[in-house]
């Protein structure tokens, strides 16, 4: 019988030591990951929760494959008991009831899994073909707030939730509940000049990519502040489709690096109505001022603001008094070469002190201020740096924030006393954690992942303490796929530089022959490229590469590298330069290995890492093949705002400007270069690539060149996606 079992036993061990070696030995496909119709899903998925006020309870869409599941549940972070946040039936008759509302639009509104909530949690504001409306939850009472043809954007609550105020035509609207009447607190918009909406650069540069509102509510909802854009001195940029028959053209104000930026001016209108007053920014010259961010003191008696030169040289701290506009300077900011707008506003404190982040001295800490500006002291210090603020708990003395004190490419959250002392680290282990405090800082929603392990989303008290697991996400699929070794290291430049890098091995990889590298880069100032967390799909095309006998390898130069601003000054007006050194060292350190062909080297990028890798083509001599997607080919073709931040204008650095540009070193190119562009990117024009095109035809040197209609900065349509990451694999396979 012993026998009998141990032959059993054996017999099993071996069938599932095969079983799990076919398992892993599918290999990934373009279609698995970019065919709309055939990809895997390798992520799997995991919930957002979203804490309402309470902070013991948060918002999840409900699972759509579970029949009679609520499109949106409200959970008790706890225990994990979910009910419906409302009654949708309830809603999509309301809604039902408004005229000229279909049924069909109400039941897809009353269904939806995210809503712009009131402050209260108590009712949504619905934008729904060009019009506002209102629903009051757990009532049959829903308003249709707006009826005209014109689009309303930027729609908001005032701060007690008793109106909304939103954009038309450029101005400032705002309707009263109490009377349902819309009164307009701006009349002079039009396509030049933009009252509490943000233009292109503004947005693009400053606010953040897609937020175009450009207003802001006092906190005691009788004010507003607004920017006023006059865009009449920007020069215009085309963006044609040429897929209809006759092109259409998006005609945009596009401030190019030297040229004139739109003028701002910041007012301040009573919600009620009348006349603006603007903020006092006499001392700053109308063309060079950059309005960078805007809000509020807690009392709402005056206006901040942050005044920058438009070579960003340095950084004033305003306050503007809301009742007459005059301005007084708290501080100014200056480093030793430029200064970047922050996310943050000052953060006040009960006492009316505030919390102000500043790299000042290389690396991003916490000052505190009294209300008068003076330094009180420095809260955080050291070669590491905060990340982002969570919170502070005010009761307890505490600030929550995610900072890179334990590892620069594996951010963590950590607690700090104001007083700066008690610094403790509240998330552990490896991998990348992104957490959420709910409003009153008793818990946490924790978001991990690793190199190798999709997003995991768990429940932890304040103190780190484990409650709940949300989405262990195991995701089965990926077991099945022969994967290679990603693996984290670190290589030194020439001077000393410890730059961050990942490697992925070929999965049936063997020390004794020597493959061929394809390395990623993007280079950009602080735009670091390796980080211990799940790459998802552009990891596993990675992956797919590997598998085609490629190491792939990433390396950050240290002017990417994020590790504190000052690893990003030398760069200052002099791009490509030094990236492409470090980016060199980090070839002469592959080259170093025995398994590593030196001969057969590529590079690759995008936007940034585009123009680095054409830089890197036609300055080096280091690499065999390069494709470089949405490339700035000529920084003097980019906006003003990103490019002078860094380079200052081409008018103070002309010779920065020639050295930078690979269209004077056309005549260079040193290996094969595929060139890549949307024909609508109205962010890097494609015109960048197409004056490259017209160098290299002139200098007599073959290339590569593939163009994708319709498509933006990045190629989204799924059809293209597809089209474009085989002819990339193609293009390595065949030249590397």
């Amino acid at each position: 019988m012993r026998n009998r079992l141990t032959l059993f036993t054996l017999a099993f061990i071996l069938f599932s030591m095969a079983s799990h070696a076919f398992a892993q030995e599918k290999m990934l496909t373009i279609d698995d990951l970019f065919d709309p119709v055939k990809r895997v899903n390798f992520s799997g998925s995991t919930p957002a929760p979203r804490w309402l006020k309470d902070g013991k309870t948060y918002l999840v869409a409900g699972d759509p494959s579970k029949p009679g599941t609520p499109r949106l549940l409200r959970v008790n972070a706890l225990t994990g008991e979910s009910s419906a946040f409302f009654d949708a039936a309830k809603m999509e008759a309301a809604l039902n009831a408004l005229p000229g509302m279909s049924k069909e639009d109400a039941r897809r509104l009353a269904n939806r899994t995210n809503y712009q909530l009131n402050p209260t949690q108590t009712g949504a504001l619905l934008n729904h073909a060009n019009d506002l409306f209102y629903y009051e939850f757990g009532s049959d009472r829903a308003w249709r707030l707006t009826n005209t043809p014109d689009e309303e954007v930027g729609e908001t609550f005032s701060p007690d939730g008793r109106m909304v105020s939103y954009v038309r035509g450029n101005n400032i609207y705002i309707v009263d509940f109490a009377t349902q009447k819309e009164r307009a607190l701006t009349s002079d918009g039009s396509p030049k000049i933009l009252n509490g909406r943000l233009d292109w650069v503004y947005q693009e540069e400053l606010y953040g990519r897609g937020n175009f509102e450009g207003y802001w509510w006092s906190p005691d909802s009788n004010m507003i502040a607004y920017l006023r854009l006059d865009e009449t001195p920007v020069h215009e940029f085309a963006v044609v489709d040429h897929i209809p028959v006759r092109q259409e053209l998006e005609i945009t104000p596009y401030p190019k690096a030297g040229d004139p930026n739109p003028i701002v001016k910041l007012g301040i209108v009573n919600a009620s109505g009348g006349a603006t007053r603007w903020a006092d920014t006499g001392k700053y010259m109308p063309e060079d001022l950059l309005i960078t961010r805007v809000g509020w003191t807690p009392d709402s008696r005056r206006v901040i603001f942050h005044a920058q030169d438009r070579e960003q040289k340095y950084l004033d701290l305003n306050h503007a008094n809301a009742s007459d506009g005059k301005t007084t300077t708290l501080f100014r900011e200056e480093t030793k070469a430029w200064v970047e707008a922050k996310d943050d506003n000052p953060r006040y404190l009960k006492d009316g002190s505030f919390l102000w982040l500043s790299d000042r001295n290389g690396w991003q800490h916490l000052y505190h201020y009294s209300a008068d500006g003076k330094l009180i002291r420095q809260v955080t210090d050291g070669k590491w740096e905060i990340r982002s603020i969570q919170g502070v708990d005010e009761a307890k003395g505490i600030l929550y924030f995610t900072g890179t004190e334990a590892s620069q490419i594996s951010p963590n959250a950590y607690r700090i006393k104001l007083d700066g002392t008690g610094l403790t680290r509240i998330t552990q282990g490896p991998g990348g954690h992104r957490v959420d405090f709910n409003p009153t800082f008793t818990h946490y929603v924790h978001y991990w992942s690793d190199i190798n392990t999709p997003q995991q989303v768990r429940l932890y008290d304040a103190s780190g303490k484990l409650v709940r697991v949300l989405a262990e996400n195991k995701v089965p699929t990926l077991s099945q796929y022969k994967l290679g070794k990603a693996e984290l290291m670190q290589v030194k430049t020439r001077d000393g530089f410890t730059m961050e890098a990942m490697m992925i091995r070929p999965p049936d990889f063997d020390p004794s022959k020597k493959y061929p590298v394809m390395s990623f880069t993007y280079s950009g100032p602080q735009a670091a490229q390796v980080a211990d967390r799940w790459g998802g799909v552009g990891y596993l095309w990675h992956q797919l590469l590997a598998q085609k006998g490629y190491i792939v390898w990433i390396c950050d130069n240290r002017t990417a590298s994020n590790k504190g601003v000052e690893s990003a000054w030398p760069v200052y007006h002099n791009f490509g330069e030094l990236e492409l050194r470090d980016l060199e060292d980090g070839v002469s350190w592959l080259k170093s290995q025995p398994y590593v062909d030196g001969s057969r080297i590529g590079l690759w990028g995008w936007s940034y890492g585009g123009y680095m890798t054409s830089y890197a083509l036609t300055h080096s001599q280091s690499f065999k093949i390069g494709i470089a997607g949405g490339t700035v080919s000529d920084w003097r073709d980019y906006d003003s705002i990103y490019t002078e931040r860094y380079m200052g204008t081409p008018q103070n650095n002309p010779e920065g400007y020639r050295k930078s540009s690979p269209l004077f070193a056309a005549k260079d190119l040193h290996g094969k270069l595929l060139l890549i562009h949307g024909t609508m990117d109205d962010n890097v024009h494609v015109q960048n690539t197409i004056q490259f095109a017209y160098e290299l035809q002139k200098a007599n040197k073959p290339f590569q060149l593939m163009l994708y209609p319709k498509s933006r900065h990045g190629v989204t349509d799924p059809l293209l996606l597809k089209h474009m990451r085989q002819m990339m694999t193609d293009f390595i396979v065949q030249n590397l």
